[in-house]
């Protein structure tokens, strides 16, 4: 099956500055694919190129099997959400929807149905003559993603857009956003800076770090196969250590920790361990796990997330470890002593 987008050696040039740095991807038709990256990375660059308000310096971008060289954006099968929303507060919901379909000089009868059919679809129903000032941030969402979606779109650029709102609202429109594209099958491409909006949503997650693309891939692989130092330690939560040496399957970390890594084709430089990869009191029979003692520095109560920082008994090194929900842990102290597992495999190493 073709895919509805292919972006092929993207490069976009200010000057001696390259924002974005001979990019290639593909989307499939009715796909939630997520560009996560910091700020600068170039992530907003990219998706204006899509949408036709930048142009590339070099590169093709295909959409449903169409060069998009030298269409303008408003003949691109594109419409996009920015994180300001931009609704126009002197209508109601229902003009606000309708507004491109009138630009286009459809009939009275047509905009009327298309919007109220895309109400219902976004969960506003009976919302029509409401002022979009008198709605919550979440309802609000809502009637910008449904401005862009009565056009029919072959695909949906978001960006940012959540990033306006607050936390509990965030948290409530990442469930409705993916709820919304399964059910009206629209292909979202969405950019952001926040790893947990791109994991909770994306079928596919492209980590994008100075222009170019570090790793493409579904947001379990990511978080659980990170193929370069910079996506271990920007998605997910990570201790994170340089390492002095590595000699006989053995890892010696700057301050002094031992581990076995056994088999590693190159130098590491790098080593990463997540928080819950760490097994507290490992049985003996458990192997080849490594095991080590660790004093409790200070406990970090986040009601389900609880962490402590801990510091190797052997070695100057602090870890941060996620404990789990089990009330055998919940009576730890600072400077109490744990014994702690790690397994060879959770030991993720970069050159």
């Amino acid at each position: 099956m073709q895919p509805i987008l292919e972006v092929k050696n993207i490069t976009k040039k200010y000057g001696d500055f390259i924002a974005v740095d001979n990019i290639n991807f593909s989307v499939a038709d009715g796909g939630f694919f997520s560009i996560l990256g910091g700020s600068g990375c170039g992530k907003t660059t990219l998706l204006r190129m899509i949408a036709g308000f930048e142009q590339q310096t070099s590169g093709e971008i295909i959409i449903r099997g169409q060069s998009m060289q030298g269409i303008p954006p408003e003949r691109r099968p594109v419409n996009i959400v920015f994180q300001n929303l931009a609704l126009f507060p002197m209508m109601n919901v229902e003009k606000n929807v309708g507004f491109g379909l009138q630009r286009q000089k459809l009939p009275k009868n047509e905009v009327k149905q298309r919007v109220a059919s895309m109400l219902e679809r976004v969960g506003l129903h009976g919302f029509n003559k409401k002022n979009v000032n008198d709605l919550s941030g979440g309802q609000r969402q809502r009637v910008a993603i449904a401005r862009s979606l009565v056009l029919k779109p072959s695909i949906l650029l978001l960006d940012e857009p959540l990033g306006a709102l607050d936390r509990k609202l965030r948290e409530h429109m990442k469930v409705e956003l993916k709820l919304l594209q399964k059910e009206i099958g629209t292909t979202f491409i969405y950019i952001t800076h926040d790893q947990s909006e791109a994991l909770v949503m994306s079928d596919k997650v492209a980590v994008m770090n100075k222009g170019q693309f570090e790793q493409i891939d579904a947001p379990r692989k990511l978080y659980k196969t990170p193929k370069t130092s910079f996506v271990a330690g920007f998605v997910g939560e990570s201790n994170e250590f340089d390492i002095e040496s590595y000699l006989d399957n053995q890892i010696t970390t700057q301050h002094g920790w031992k581990l076995s890594k056994p088999h590693l084709d190159f130098q590491p430089k790098k080593l990463f361990i997540r928080p819950e990869a760490f097994i507290l009191n490992p049985r003996k029979a458990l192997a080849p796990i490594e095991r080590v003692e660790m004093r409790v520095k200070t406990i970090l109560f986040d009601g389900s997330n609880t962490k402590i920082s801990t510091v190797i008994k052997e070695s100057e090194e602090e870890v941060l470890i996620a404990l789990p929900q089990n009330a055998q842990f919940e009576n730890l102290q600072e400077g109490d002593v744990i014994k702690v597992g790690i397994h060879p495999d959770d030991l993720k190493c970069y050159p």
